[in-house]
C-alpha cells in the first residue's frame, strides 16, 4: 500500500507537467490548426532560463517566474516573424518548428557544454504522512499546476479575450468580419501556449536537472496526449495529458521504462485508430 501511494504521487506530478506542456500544444493546434513541434524545446528554454538566472546568483523563485515571460515573449515574436507564414500549409508548419526547435536545442547544447545542470528545489525536503514521505516540492508543482489550469480555463471561458479566442477559432473570417485582429489572437495565443512550456520547464529543472534533450521527451507525448484528448476544445487536450502522464508514470514502475514508453505509444496508436477525433470532439479549425 505504502508504494502504491508513493506511485500515486509520482504520477500526479509528472502527470501535472505533461498537462502544461499539452494545453499550451493543444491550444495552438485548436487556435491555428498546425502542431508547434518546437514546443518540447520552449520546455528546455524555459528550465534553462531559471538555471541561468540562478547561475547569476537570483533566487530559484525569481527564476521561475521569469522563465515563462521570456519564453512567451520569443513565441510571440518567432509566430510574428517565423511561424504565420505557414498556417496555410500545417505539414509546412511542423516542419518550420521543428526546425526552430532544433535551432533552440543545440544553442542551448552549446551554452551549457553538453552538461546536465542543476537547480536546487525552491522548496526541499518532504511532507511527511504517517510513515510515507513526498517531495515537497513535487506536491507543489501539482497545486502551481491545478492553478494554472482553472486561470487557463477561466481567461478563455469567461473573459473579453476568451471569446475573442472562441470567435476566431469557430469561424476567423467572421471574427475579422467582426472587428477582431486575428492576428493579434494568433500571436497571443501562440505565445501563451509557448509560456505554459515555459513554466512547465521552469517547475521540473530542479527535479530533471537541465540537459539539451529535456524537451524531446515531453514533445513527443505531448504530441500523442494531444492526438488523444482531441483539438478543438480546452478539455480535449487535458484529458489526453492525463491519459499518457498516468500511463507514462505509472508503467514503468511495472516494467523496464523503454519498454513501458513503447507500450505507452501503442496503446495511444490503437485508441487513434479507433477513435480519431479524441476523448473529447471539439469544433476543429475552420480557417
Amino acid at each position: 500500500m505504502d508504494t502504491l501511494l508513493i506511485a500515486t504521487f509520482e504520477i500526479l506530478s509528472f502527470g501535472a507537467i505533461v498537462v502544461l506542456v499539452v494545453l499550451g500544444l493543444g491550444i495552438i493546434a485548436s487556435m491555428m490548426g498546425i502542431f508547434n513541434f518546437a514546443q518540447g524545446e520552449f520546455v528546455l528554454l524555459g528550465a534553462y532560463v531559471t538555471y541561468l538566472m540562478h547561475s547569476v546568483g537570483l533566487p530559484v523563485p525569481l527564476g521561475m517566474l521569469a522563465a515563462p515571460v521570456a519564453v512567451g515573449t520569443l513565441g510571440f515574436v518567432l509566430e510574428k516573424l517565423v511561424v504565420r507564414r505557414f498556417y496555410a500549409a500545417p505539414i509546412v508548419a511542423m516542419l518550420g518548428t521543428y526546425a526552430l526547435g532544433l535551432i533552440i536545442r543545440e544553442a542551448v547544447r552549446g551554452l551549457t557544454g553538453g552538461l546536465y545542470l542543476s537547480v536546487p528545489e525552491p522548496i526541499s525536503g518532504s511532507i511527511t504522512i504517517g510513515s510515507l514521505h513526498f517531495a515537497a516540492w513535487r506536491g507543489v508543482i501539482v497545486i502551481i499546476t491545478l492553478l494554472v489550469m482553472a486561470a487557463s480555463h477561466a481567461l478563455l471561458a469567461y473573459t473579453s479575450f476568451g471569446l475573442r479566442v472562441r470567435a476566431s477559432l469557430e469561424n476567423p473570417q467572421l471574427a475579422r468580419a467582426s472587428g477582431i485582429s486575428t492576428g493579434m489572437i494568433y500571436s497571443v495565443t501562440f505565445a501563451f501556449g509557448a509560456a505554459l512550456a515555459g513554466l512547465a520547464g521552469a517547475l521540473i529543472v530542479p527535479v530533471f536537472s537541465l540537459f539539451a534533450d529535456l524537451g524531446i521527451r515531453f514533445l513527443i507525448q505531448g504530441f500523442v496526449a494531444v492526438m488523444v484528448g482531441g483539438v478543438g476544445s480546452f478539455a480535449g487536450p487535458v484529458a489526453g495529458a492525463g491519459v499518457i502522464g498516468t500511463f507514462s508514470a505509472w508503467l514503468p514502475w511495472l516494467m523496464s521504462p523503454v519498454i513501458a514508453d513503447v507500450l505507452v505509444f501503442v496503446l495511444a496508436i490503437i485508441f487513434i485508430k479507433f477513435r480519431p477525433q479524441g476523448l473529447v470532439s471539439g469544433r476543429g479549425v475552420n480557417r
